[in-house]
Protein backbone atom coordinates (compact mmCIF):
# COMPACT_ATOMS: atom_id res chain seq x y z
CA UNK A 1 0.00 0.00 0.00
CA UNK A 2 2.88 2.82 1.17
CA UNK A 3 4.63 1.37 -2.16
CA UNK A 4 1.89 1.96 -4.34
CA UNK A 5 1.25 5.54 -2.88
CA UNK A 6 4.57 6.75 -3.26
CA UNK A 7 4.76 5.41 -6.44
CA UNK A 8 1.72 7.52 -7.86
CA UNK A 9 2.17 10.63 -6.06
CA UNK A 10 5.46 11.14 -4.76
CA UNK A 11 7.61 9.63 -7.73
CA UNK A 12 5.48 12.33 -9.88
CA UNK A 13 5.66 15.41 -7.82
CA UNK A 14 9.53 14.91 -7.80
CA UNK A 15 9.23 14.55 -11.13
CA UNK A 16 7.42 17.82 -11.31
CA UNK A 17 9.82 19.47 -9.80
CA UNK A 18 12.81 18.41 -11.68
CA UNK A 19 11.61 19.68 -14.62
CA UNK A 20 11.25 23.49 -13.62
CA UNK A 21 14.01 25.70 -14.34
CA UNK A 22 16.97 26.29 -12.19
CA UNK A 23 15.70 29.66 -10.85
CA UNK A 24 12.84 28.44 -9.36
CA UNK A 25 14.63 25.22 -7.78
CA UNK A 26 16.56 27.94 -6.03
CA UNK A 27 13.62 29.89 -5.03
CA UNK A 28 12.35 26.71 -3.46
CA UNK A 29 15.94 26.05 -1.61
CA UNK A 30 15.86 29.49 -0.16
CA UNK A 31 11.70 28.55 1.66
CA UNK A 32 13.63 25.51 2.59
CA UNK A 33 16.13 26.78 3.98
CA UNK A 34 14.32 29.40 6.21
CA UNK A 35 12.29 26.40 7.63
CA UNK A 36 15.12 24.36 8.76
CA UNK A 37 17.22 26.69 9.72
CA UNK A 38 14.70 28.99 11.57
CA UNK A 39 11.84 27.59 11.98
CA UNK A 40 12.92 23.94 12.62
CA UNK A 41 16.81 24.17 13.52
CA UNK A 42 17.63 20.66 12.04
CA UNK A 43 20.49 19.70 13.42
CA UNK A 44 21.97 22.97 14.17
CA UNK A 45 23.51 21.93 17.27
CA UNK A 46 25.20 18.99 15.66
CA UNK A 47 26.95 20.96 12.78
CA UNK A 48 27.71 23.78 15.45
CA UNK A 49 29.57 21.39 17.27
CA UNK A 50 31.16 20.03 14.71
CA UNK A 51 32.49 23.12 13.09
CA UNK A 52 33.79 24.52 16.55
CA UNK A 53 36.10 21.63 17.23
CA UNK A 54 37.30 21.57 13.64
CA UNK A 55 37.98 25.07 13.21
CA UNK A 56 38.76 26.05 17.06
CA UNK A 57 40.90 29.13 15.88
CA UNK A 58 38.00 30.26 14.40
CA UNK A 59 35.26 33.33 16.12
CA UNK A 60 31.65 32.48 17.00
CA UNK A 61 30.83 35.15 14.65
CA UNK A 62 32.75 33.12 11.96
CA UNK A 63 31.52 29.71 13.17
CA UNK A 64 27.69 30.94 12.66
CA UNK A 65 28.61 32.62 8.86
CA UNK A 66 29.46 29.40 7.69
CA UNK A 67 26.83 26.93 8.95
CA UNK A 68 24.12 29.44 7.60
CA UNK A 69 26.63 29.16 4.27
CA UNK A 70 25.76 25.30 4.78
CA UNK A 71 22.77 25.41 5.43
CA UNK A 72 22.01 27.26 1.95
CA UNK A 73 24.42 25.13 0.59
CA UNK A 74 22.43 21.85 1.67
CA UNK A 75 19.10 22.80 0.88
CA UNK A 76 20.73 23.75 -2.64
CA UNK A 77 21.72 20.03 -2.72
CA UNK A 78 18.50 18.80 -2.24
CA UNK A 79 17.00 20.27 -5.21
CA UNK A 80 19.55 19.70 -7.74
CA UNK A 81 19.72 15.94 -6.63
CA UNK A 82 16.33 15.89 -7.53
CA UNK A 83 17.24 17.75 -10.97
CA UNK A 84 18.74 14.89 -11.90
CA UNK A 85 15.89 12.91 -12.61
CA UNK A 86 15.75 14.79 -16.12
CA UNK A 87 18.66 16.97 -16.37
CA UNK A 88 20.32 16.64 -19.95
CA UNK A 89 24.18 15.44 -20.49
CA UNK A 90 25.07 18.86 -22.00
CA UNK A 91 23.42 21.31 -18.79
CA UNK A 92 24.87 18.67 -16.69
CA UNK A 93 28.50 18.61 -17.95
CA UNK A 94 28.08 22.83 -18.45
CA UNK A 95 27.15 22.46 -14.40
CA UNK A 96 29.53 19.79 -12.80
CA UNK A 97 33.17 20.69 -15.38
CA UNK A 98 36.29 18.42 -15.41
CA UNK A 99 38.80 20.13 -17.15
CA UNK A 100 41.14 18.62 -20.12
CA UNK A 101 43.36 17.81 -17.99
CA UNK A 102 41.49 16.26 -15.27
CA UNK A 103 39.60 14.24 -18.35
CA UNK A 104 42.99 13.37 -19.70
CA UNK A 105 44.22 11.63 -16.54
CA UNK A 106 40.61 9.33 -15.99
CA UNK A 107 41.16 8.38 -19.85
CA UNK A 108 45.11 7.37 -19.36
CA UNK A 109 43.28 4.64 -17.47
CA UNK A 110 40.89 3.84 -19.37
CA UNK A 111 43.27 3.64 -22.78
CA UNK A 112 45.37 0.97 -20.56
CA UNK A 113 41.83 -1.40 -19.65
CA UNK A 114 42.99 -0.50 -16.27
CA UNK A 115 40.30 -0.57 -13.11
CA UNK A 116 41.12 1.88 -10.46
CA UNK A 117 39.30 3.18 -7.34
CA UNK A 118 37.75 6.37 -6.89
CA UNK A 119 37.57 8.24 -3.64
CA UNK A 120 35.66 11.44 -2.69
CA UNK A 121 34.33 12.79 0.05
CA UNK A 122 30.92 14.71 0.93
CA UNK A 123 31.81 17.87 -0.54
CA UNK A 124 29.85 19.96 -2.96
CA UNK A 125 26.85 18.26 -4.66
CA UNK A 126 28.51 14.63 -3.88
CA UNK A 127 25.36 13.17 -6.01
CA UNK A 128 26.42 15.41 -8.90
CA UNK A 129 30.16 14.51 -8.28
CA UNK A 130 28.92 10.02 -7.40
CA UNK A 131 27.04 10.05 -11.01
CA UNK A 132 29.13 12.61 -13.30
CA UNK A 133 31.49 9.37 -14.29
CA UNK A 134 28.02 8.50 -16.02
CA UNK A 135 27.53 11.71 -17.66
CA UNK A 136 31.42 11.77 -18.85
CA UNK A 137 32.79 8.08 -19.72
CA UNK A 138 31.30 5.05 -21.34
CA UNK A 139 33.13 2.74 -19.17
CA UNK A 140 31.32 0.91 -16.10
CA UNK A 141 31.53 2.69 -12.71
CA UNK A 142 30.15 0.17 -9.32
CA UNK A 143 29.12 3.13 -6.92
CA UNK A 144 28.97 1.66 -3.60
CA UNK A 145 26.42 2.62 -1.13
CA UNK A 146 24.63 2.27 2.23
CA UNK A 147 21.09 1.08 1.87
CA UNK A 148 18.44 3.41 2.77
CA UNK A 149 16.24 2.40 6.17
CA UNK A 150 13.06 3.77 3.92
CA UNK A 151 13.18 1.08 1.26
CA UNK A 152 10.95 3.26 -1.03
CA UNK A 153 13.36 6.06 -1.33
CA UNK A 154 15.96 3.17 -1.57
CA UNK A 155 14.62 2.13 -4.80
CA UNK A 156 13.98 5.37 -5.86
CA UNK A 157 17.44 6.36 -5.26
CA UNK A 158 19.19 3.41 -6.74
CA UNK A 159 17.35 4.43 -9.71
CA UNK A 160 18.57 7.99 -9.85
CA UNK A 161 22.38 7.09 -9.13
CA UNK A 162 22.22 4.01 -11.77
CA UNK A 163 20.23 6.75 -14.55
CA UNK A 164 23.30 5.96 -17.06
CA UNK A 165 23.65 2.64 -16.54
CA UNK A 166 25.97 2.68 -13.34
CA UNK A 167 26.20 -0.69 -11.16
CA UNK A 168 25.21 0.58 -7.65
CA UNK A 169 25.68 -2.00 -4.97
CA UNK A 170 25.60 -2.28 -1.34
CA UNK A 171 29.17 -2.39 0.50
CA UNK A 172 27.76 -6.04 1.21
CA UNK A 173 28.80 -6.99 -2.11
CA UNK A 174 31.59 -5.32 -2.79
CA UNK A 175 34.44 -7.69 -3.14
CA UNK A 176 32.20 -10.05 -5.14
CA UNK A 177 31.16 -7.83 -7.29
CA UNK A 178 35.22 -7.21 -8.09
CA UNK A 179 36.00 -10.60 -8.20
CA UNK A 180 33.22 -11.32 -10.56
CA UNK A 181 34.36 -7.99 -13.12
CA UNK A 182 37.84 -9.49 -12.62
CA UNK A 183 37.27 -12.96 -13.79
CA UNK A 184 34.87 -11.60 -16.54
CA UNK A 185 37.64 -8.80 -17.52
CA UNK A 186 35.52 -6.00 -17.34
CA UNK A 187 37.87 -3.04 -16.62
CA UNK A 188 35.49 -0.72 -13.43
CA UNK A 189 35.65 2.14 -11.75
CA UNK A 190 35.05 1.81 -8.19
CA UNK A 191 33.30 4.43 -6.49
CA UNK A 192 33.45 5.70 -2.78
CA UNK A 193 32.55 7.91 0.05
CA UNK A 194 35.37 7.04 2.24
CA UNK A 195 34.06 10.17 4.85
CA UNK A 196 31.53 8.25 6.29
CA UNK A 197 31.63 7.15 10.14
CA UNK A 198 32.69 3.40 10.16
CA UNK A 199 32.86 0.87 13.42
CA UNK A 200 35.61 2.45 15.49
CA UNK A 201 37.46 -1.19 16.34
CA UNK A 202 37.95 -1.80 12.47
CA UNK A 203 38.42 2.03 11.05
CA UNK A 204 41.74 3.52 10.86
CA UNK A 205 42.45 6.49 12.70
CA UNK A 206 44.07 9.41 12.00
CA UNK A 207 43.97 13.38 12.78
CA UNK A 208 41.09 15.16 10.58
CA UNK A 209 39.96 18.90 11.26
CA UNK A 210 41.85 18.76 14.83
CA UNK A 211 40.14 15.61 16.17
CA UNK A 212 40.96 11.88 16.41
CA UNK A 213 38.52 10.47 13.74
CA UNK A 214 37.60 6.92 12.23
CA UNK A 215 38.17 6.48 8.51
CA UNK A 216 37.07 3.59 6.29
CA UNK A 217 39.75 1.20 5.38
CA UNK A 218 38.01 0.44 2.58
CA UNK A 219 39.42 2.01 -0.07
CA UNK A 220 42.94 0.91 0.69
CA UNK A 221 42.32 -2.67 1.34
CA UNK A 222 40.70 -2.96 -1.92
CA UNK A 223 43.20 -1.12 -3.70
CA UNK A 224 46.10 -3.03 -2.71
CA UNK A 225 44.43 -6.38 -2.39
CA UNK A 226 43.24 -5.78 -6.52
CA UNK A 227 46.90 -3.79 -7.30
CA UNK A 228 44.32 -0.86 -8.42
CA UNK A 229 45.43 2.46 -8.51
CA UNK A 230 43.48 5.23 -5.95
CA UNK A 231 42.20 8.35 -7.64
CA UNK A 232 40.86 11.39 -5.23
CA UNK A 233 38.26 13.42 -6.61
CA UNK A 234 37.65 16.63 -5.40
CA UNK A 235 34.58 19.06 -5.82
CA UNK A 236 34.44 22.47 -5.56
CA UNK A 237 31.18 24.94 -5.75
CA UNK A 238 32.09 27.70 -8.26
CA UNK A 239 28.46 29.28 -7.45
CA UNK A 240 25.07 28.35 -7.02
CA UNK A 241 24.27 25.52 -9.20
CA UNK A 242 27.99 25.01 -11.02
CA UNK A 243 30.80 22.82 -9.56
CA UNK A 244 34.29 21.95 -10.95
CA UNK A 245 35.52 18.47 -10.17
CA UNK A 246 39.22 17.90 -10.01
CA UNK A 247 41.21 14.66 -10.12
CA UNK A 248 44.32 13.55 -8.13
CA UNK A 249 46.54 10.66 -8.21
CA UNK A 250 46.62 8.87 -4.90
CA UNK A 251 49.31 6.17 -5.71
CA UNK A 252 49.03 4.01 -8.96
CA UNK A 253 50.73 1.36 -7.35
CA UNK A 254 48.82 0.71 -3.95
CA UNK A 255 51.53 -2.70 -2.92
CA UNK A 256 54.25 -0.55 -2.63
CA UNK A 257 52.48 1.82 -0.15
CA UNK A 258 53.17 1.81 3.74
CA UNK A 259 50.03 0.56 5.48
CA UNK A 260 47.59 3.61 6.09
CA UNK A 261 49.53 5.92 3.51
CA UNK A 262 46.68 5.74 0.96
CA UNK A 263 44.40 6.51 3.38
CA UNK A 264 46.44 9.66 5.00
CA UNK A 265 47.03 10.77 1.27
CA UNK A 266 43.14 10.88 0.55
CA UNK A 267 42.11 12.12 3.96
CA UNK A 268 44.64 15.16 3.92
CA UNK A 269 43.27 15.78 0.76
CA UNK A 270 39.92 15.87 2.03
CA UNK A 271 40.58 18.44 4.79
CA UNK A 272 42.64 20.49 2.49
CA UNK A 273 39.47 21.07 0.38
CA UNK A 274 37.20 21.76 3.44
CA UNK A 275 39.69 24.28 4.93
CA UNK A 276 39.46 25.86 1.13
CA UNK A 277 35.00 26.25 1.86
CA UNK A 278 34.45 25.23 4.94
CA UNK A 279 30.39 25.15 3.85
CA UNK A 280 30.85 22.91 1.10
CA UNK A 281 31.65 19.56 3.56
CA UNK A 282 28.13 17.70 5.01
CA UNK A 283 28.62 19.30 8.71
CA UNK A 284 25.27 17.71 9.74
CA UNK A 285 26.15 14.02 10.14
CA UNK A 286 27.51 12.77 13.35
CA UNK A 287 31.15 12.48 12.43
CA UNK A 288 32.89 12.34 15.43
CA UNK A 289 30.28 10.03 17.84
CA UNK A 290 32.94 7.43 18.27
CA UNK A 291 36.23 7.97 20.72
CA UNK A 292 39.21 6.46 19.59
CA UNK A 293 40.13 2.61 21.36
CA UNK A 294 42.34 2.94 24.05
CA UNK A 295 44.79 0.43 23.43
CA UNK A 296 45.34 -2.25 26.12
CA UNK A 297 49.17 -2.35 27.14
CA UNK A 298 48.85 -5.17 29.22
Amino acid sequence: MIKWLFNIFIIPFLYFISILPFWILFGLSNVLYYIIFYVFSYRKKVVLDNLRKSFPEKSEREINKISKEFYRHFCDIIFETIKLLTISIPEFKKRCALNQEDLDLFNHFFNKQQSFVGVMGHCGNWEWAAIAHQFYFKSLITGVYHPLSNKNFDSFMLKLRGRLGGNIIPMSRVYKELLILREKKIMNTLGLIADQTPSPESAYWTKFLNQDTAIFFGAEKIAKKFDYPVIFLSNKKVKRGYYQLSAHIITENPKKMNDGEITELHVKQLEKDINSQPFNWLWSHKRWKHKKPILDIN
